[in-house]
């Protein structure tokens, strides 16, 4: 017969080496480790993305707000606006779908704008005096900046409304003006001087009695094309088309209207169009869809609204003699060569057109720039060193669609907050600010362990019905609802960074990990510790890493 055993127990005294050297036994230790999440590294305004995600995904809106606006004060403007290349960049788009990042932002702005909340003020004042030229978002956001730093700032805009290419080139039907309003309205609030109506001559002049400036004039400009045509054509640039819909008499252009170019400017004109009460709204653009700089939901939308795209074309001649008046043109047809450039074909078509209008790209008014020493113009665009912002003179510094670099909001905004860094740090003798902190590793998917978590699609925003996207200038794209934008958040892996998880220091064998309360994450008792790595291993969001032992 088979005696069972008895259960015993060995006491260890706590000077033995069995009892805390283990950690002799090591070749290797896990350390905790902070690495950069994709969807931060890609963010063009220098967000936090995952920073006010956290506070976000725990139902604290306002913290996150607050949180978001540190860096970038237009969220509920970015949540429609921006082309959000941070979803792109999402690690949990390798598992199933990117985190909805612009739809939350989207939420927390419209959240703020519902409840009211409010910048704080600065401080204390500086007494220092910065003069920035263009009310648009590199502009206003180099003057939130500023104005946080407690500099006086005053803004000289040349339109009746701020706002600048964010009025007067993206349509209501993406971004309602009460919104734009409001968040312009809050940074005005924080203390900023706005004076509208007010083109500056000569810089040099408008800089008397201010410490530096900032040069943020949008391009407002619309690109001429050489088309032969006859007496009675209608030939009418894309961003006058869109200027002209912010005043009271809207452009007439007509029921066929055919829009030259490939750009978002040139989708948005075509839907414009169409909303006017075009029957024909038809975008002419020399290269395959694949080519087109257009973003592809942009295109989508627009054919969904019925505009056509005649792809591999371009126009050759404009006439007079079509039908009721209006104007012929003439499109020759482009194939790919080998190379995959379009080359004309000889082939020719006809189209009838109320009005053609060109998109095809827009420059900046540098008039303002005569008589300034030490500016070095290319292209179009000021050069100015990529590290301060600041130009070749002392003191003036600019950002935006001025300087070369991509054009869009986001990247605007990002430019005022740098261009705001370091103007604060001209203005306080500073050769050079602090610098940036060193970035940390990136926090690539194959660190992660994502069988932790389960299949959550992605929560899709929804869209105003066709007809009445159509028919009028309403919003199409609508926003997430409270329950919806708080699952949303809860999507993110939190990659690269410590989330409290509890994993670790739930499977160590030796119970050598230690918590340090909520929100100060936790340490290793490396006397327990073998250095098994089982705490790396079911981390899962890849922030722990086993390092060799020292000597």
């Amino acid at each position: 017969m088979t005696m069972p055993l008895k259960p015993f127990a060995i006491t260890l005294d706590p000077g033995s080496s069995l009892a805390n050297k283990t950690g002799t036994w090591r070749t290797e230790r896990p350390v905790y480790v902070d690495r950069l999440p994709p969807c931060n590294a890609q963010c063009p305004a220098g967000e936090d993305i995952q920073g006010w995600l956290y506070h976000a995904e725990s139902g604290h809106y306002e913290e996150a707000w607050r949180h978001l606006v540190r860096d970038n004060p237009f969220p509920a403007i970015m949540g429609r606006v921006c082309y959000h290349s941070c979803e792109g960049a999402c690690n949990r788009g390798q598992l199933d779908a990117a985190v909805g990042i612009n739809s939350v932002e989207r939420f927390l702005g419209d959240e703020a704008l519902k409840r009211g909340w409010r910048f704080t003020p600065p401080a204390q004042e500086t007494g220092k005096r910065v003069l920035i030229v263009g009310a648009g978002p590199s502009g206003m956001s180099a003057a939130y900046h500023l104005r946080r730093r407690g500099h006086a700032v005053t803004v000289l805009e040349a339109g009746p409304k701020p706002g600048g290419m964010m009025r007067f080139g993206i349509p209501q039907y993406r971004l309602p003006r009460d919104v734009l309003d409001a968040e312009m309205q809050r940074i005005v609030e924080l203390g900023v001087e706005l004076k509208l109506n007010t083109k500056v001559g000569r810089i040099e002049e408008a800089m008397q009695g201010f410490d530096a400036a900032f040069l943020a004039v949008g391009a407002h400009i619309g690109r001429r094309a050489y088309i032969p045509a006859k007496d009675g054509s209608r030939i009418i640039d894309a961003v006058s088309v869109l200027r002209s819909m912010e005043g009271e008499d809207k452009p007439m252009l007509g029921r066929r209207v055919v829009v030259y170019g490939g750009g978002n400017t040139a989708i948005d004109v075509a839907r414009t169009a169409k909303r006017l009460g075009a029957t024909e709204a038809i975008i002419v653009y020399r290269r395959t869809r694949e080519k087109m700089p257009a973003h592809d939901f942009e295109v989508e939308e627009a054919l969904q609204e019925g505009v056509m795209v005649k792809w591999l074309s371009t126009i050759k001649q404009q006439g007079v003699g079509g039908d009721s008046g209006s104007s012929t043109l003439t499109i020759e047809k482009m194939a790919l060569d080998a190379k995959g450039n379009p080359q004309p074909t000889g082939e020719f078509e006809t189209l009838e057109a109320d009005s053609l209008v060109l998109a095809l790209g827009q420059d900046v008014d540098l008039s303002l720039l005569e008589g300034v020493a030490g500016l070095e113009v290319t292209d179009g665009v000021v050069r100015v060193d990529p590290q301060t912002m600041m130009t070749g003179r002392a003191g003036l510094f600019a950002g935006g669609d001025m300087v070369p670099a991509e054009r869009n909001v986001t990247v605007a905004v990002g430019h005022g907050k740098k261009a705001a860094r370091h103007i604060d740090a001209w203005l306080r003798g500073v050769v050079a600010p602090a610098a940036e902190p060193k970035k940390h590793a990136p926090a690539t998917f194959e660190r992660l362990n994502p069988w932790y978590y389960s299949d959550a699609p992605k929560t899709m925003r929804p869209q105003l019905d066709l007809a009445r996207r159509t028919s009028s200038f309403d919003e199409v794209q609508g926003g997430l609802t409270e329950d919806n934008a708080l699952f949303e958040a809860r999507r993110c892996l939190s990659c690269g960074n410590c989330f409290e998880c509890d994993n670790c220091y739930g499977v160590c064998p030796d119970n050598a990990v230690i918590k340090l309360g909520p929100g100060q994450r936790f340490r290793f008792n490396y006397d327990y510790c073998k250095g098994c790595g089982v705490c790396v291993s079911e981390c899962p969001c890849g922030a722990i890493e086993m390092a060799a032992e020292a000597g």
